[in-house]
C-alpha cells in the first residue's frame, strides 16, 4: 500500500490531537511528525522529508503562507485555518485543499482524497470521541454516548457514566458521528439510535431521560426507529 508520510504544523494541542486522529482512521497515511510552529517544522524536514504538510497558517513567529513561500520543494499541502481571507492567497502557492476550523472527519476525508499518488481514502470505523473540558482532554467510547445537548455555543456529552460539557457545534458533531449509530432528533439534541427505549407522541425516551422530537427530524427518526437503525 502506498502510504504517504503527513507532517502536522499547528500551534493548538487539540488540533494537533484531532489531526493525528483523523489521519490514523486513514489507511493510505502516516503520520511522522507533529510540531507546534514553523521554525520547528523546519528544523524536522532537513531530516524527514514528507509527502504532506498539514498547516495551519496563524502560529507565532512565523505564519504558514510565509513558511511554504520560504521552502525550496514543497510537499504537498492542506491549510488547516479558521481564518477563510486567506484563501485565495493559499490556491495561488497551489495548495491541495483549505479546510476552514471546524471542520468534520468527512470534510478532511474530501481532502485527502484529492492528494496525489494515493488511491481511494478508506477510513476505520468511528469508535471514540476526543473531547476537551475544563482544561483536560476526555476520550469518550461512543459506546457510552446517549445522547449531546446543544446549548448555544457549548454541547453537553450525557453518557453511562456521567456528563461532560465542552465548546463546540451539533452540527459539526452530526457530520462526525457514524450516521448509522446516531440520529439527529431536535435541533438541540442527537441521540445514539440504541439507546432509545420509547417512542411516544412527540417524545422519545433515553433510559429514564424523555428527549422532544423536532418537526423537521419526525420522519427521518420514525424511519430509523422502525427500520432498525438503517
Amino acid at each position: 500500500m502506498n502510504r504517504l508520510k503527513c507532517l502536522i504544523v499547528e500551534d493548538e494541542e487539540l488540533a494537533r490531537i484531532l489531526l493525528s486522529t483523523y489521519i490514523s482512521k486513514i489507511q493510505t497515511l502516516e503520520l511522522v511528525g507533529a510540531c507546534s510552529n514553523p521554525l520547528e517544522a523546519i528544523e524536522f524536514l532537513r531530516q524527514h522529508p514528507v509527502d504532506v504538510l498539514l498547516l495551519d497558517i496563524q502560529m507565532p513567529e512565523l505564519n504558514g503562507i510565509d513558511f511554504l513561500r520560504s521552502m525550496d520543494q514543497r510537499p504537498q499541502v492542506i491549510f488547516t485555518t479558521a481564518y477563510s481571507e486567506y484563501a485565495l492567497e493559499g490556491y495561488e502557492l497551489n495548495i491541495v485543499d483549505y479546510l476552514l476550523k471546524p471542520f468534520s472527519f468527512e470534510r478532511f476525508l474530501k481532502a485527502v482524497q484529492k492528494l496525489r499518488g494515493i488511491g481511494p481514502a478508506t477510513s476505520t470505523p468511528k469508535t471514540h470521541l476526543l473531547i476537551k473540558s475544563e482544561h483536560k482532554v476526555h476520550r469518550l467510547d461512543l459506546n457510552d454516548l446517549l445522547y449531546v445537548q446543544s446549548m448555544r455555543e457549548y454541547v453537553s456529552y450525557y453518557t453511562t457514566f456521567g456528563r461532560v460539557l465542552s465548546l463546540g457545534s451539533l452540527k459539526q458533531l452530526e457530520d462526525e458521528l457514524p450516521s448509522d449509530r446516531f440520529v439527529r432528533i431536535h435541533k438541540s439534541y442527537l441521540v445514539a439510535i440504541d439507546r432509545v427505549r420509547t417512542l411516544e407522541g412527540n417524545f422519545i425516551s433515553v433510559g429514564d431521560t424523555p428527549l422532544p422530537i423536532g418537526a423537521n427530524y419526525k420522519e427521518g427518526l420514525l424511519r430509523r426507529f422502525f427500520n432498525g437503525g438503517s
